[in-house]
Order: C-alpha cells, then structure tokens, then sequence
C-alpha cells in the first residue's frame, strides 16, 4: 500500500478517535480546520505521487518485496528518510519507533532479517532525539506505555540542556540497540549472512560533515573509527 495512503489512514484514525473520544466536549472549529488541512495536505501530496506514477512504476511490487535492507529509526518527524535513500521505491523494509528501538519492534525486525533474508540492519539515532532527551529526564509519570519503551533506552547523564551529553546519549542509545541486535542475530552474523550497522542522522552537523549527514558510530559491535575505515574506506565516520 502506497506509503502516502497509509499516512492519510493512519492520520485520519487517530484525528477521529481524538475528536470522538469525549462527545461532551466537541472539537472546536480551529481543531476540525486543522484536521481538514491535513487530510487536504496528505490527499493532495498522494494525488500527485498517482498522477506522476504509471502502472508500470507499480508492478514490481504487486508479487512481493525485496528489500535491501531493515531499517530502524527514531518515529522523529525530523529523521528524514528521503537523507537516507534518496529513490525509496522499495529498497527498505522500514520500521520506526521512539528512540530507534530493537526490543519495542522486535517482530518487524525479526521479519525484515529471517524472512525478508535483508543482508543489513541499520539503527539509525539522530541529532536532539527527543525520545532520549525523555530517557535522560525523570520519566516516571508519562503514561505507562511510553514510560516502558524510554525504560528501554540506554543514555548516559541527565543534562539535556547539552548538547554534547545529548548527543554522546544517542550514541550510547544506538550501541546499546546494537548489542541488541548481534545477540539476537548472533547466528545470522556468524554465518556471514548479516551485518547490524550503528549510526546517527545529524541533521545539526555536531559532526562537522554537512547538515543532514549520516555518520556510522558501530559497524557488527565494532566502534573504533580506524578499524571502521579500514574495512569500510567509505564510509562517513565521526
């Protein structure tokens, strides 16, 4: 199902169970106005993704899927995809959660890796996740669901008004999901048939390598730049 269409769905379910939850207290007209622009915005952006779009674009993907790779990342509006894979016509079996989480999301990654069979899992941070920005901060009264997956998260300190503790606790958070991961797949990874692979989206350029730059910290539990490079010569490191 086309990405767009299920944006729309998935706005419009949850805009209506907000507005019909208390029938006591009805939505005021700015709240039905801003629902109606978004569903405007959404319908509209996936009306000219259709017309744009043959029937041809659409036929590889009638039989199945063939991803190249899993990808988990932050459910951030900022972590922008299209930074990630620039002609995203199916090439990433996506799964996004608060704080770019293995554990939460366990079931979908396991599909992307032992039924997809994609040779890479990605876990992706970001610049100022405000997930860990949370984890960093007493958590312990936001509602339980969202308490458990922060529970989850690994980070180091409690400033979050520095931003170098902030970003040294999104790349605590991304080794800590790394682990994870070569746990779980740890047979996978031993018979070479997949590589778990660590990074930040940094959309703030704390690395000094460009706005929007992707920056690889852990490449199968490994976090020493110079090794990285070595085996990897082209990949961005911090």
């Amino acid at each position: 199902m086309n990405k767009l269409i299920i944006a729309a769905i998935t706005m419009l379910a949850f805009y209506s169970g907000h507005l019909l939850a208390d029938p006591a207290k009805p939505a005021s007209k700015n709240e039905n106005n801003d629902v109606k622009e978004i569903l405007k915005h959404v319908l509209e952006s996936n009306d000219v993704f259709v017309k744009r779009s043959t029937s041809e674009y659409f036929k590889p993907f009638i039989h199945g899927q063939t991803p190249m790779a899993t990808m988990i990342t932050c459910a951030d509006s900022r972590l922008h995809t299209h930074a990630l894979d620039v002609h995203p016509d199916g090439d990433l079996f996506l799964v996004r959660n608060i704080g770019n989480q293995v554990p939460t999301a366990e079931g979908s990654v396991e599909y992307g890796v032992r039924h997809l069979h994609t040779p890479v899992l990605f876990i992706i941070g970001h610049s100022s996740c405000g997930a860990v920005e949370a984890a960093m901060s007493d958590h312990s009264k936001l509602e339980p669901a969202i308490k458990r997956e922060l529970d989850t998260m690994k980070v180091v300190g409690t400033k979050t008004d520095d931003a170098a503790e902030v970003r040294k606790s999104v790349e605590a958070n991304v080794h800590h999901q790394v682990t994870y991961a070569l746990t779980k797949f740890a047979d996978e990874i031993k018979k070479g048939s997949l590589t778990v692979v660590g990074g930040v989206y940094d959309f703030k350029n704390e690395y000094k390598q460009g706005s929007g730059r992707l920056v690889l910290i852990n490449i199968n539990g490994e976090t020493n730049p110079d090794v990285i490079q070595k085996t990897h010569p082209s990949v961005q490191l911090p």
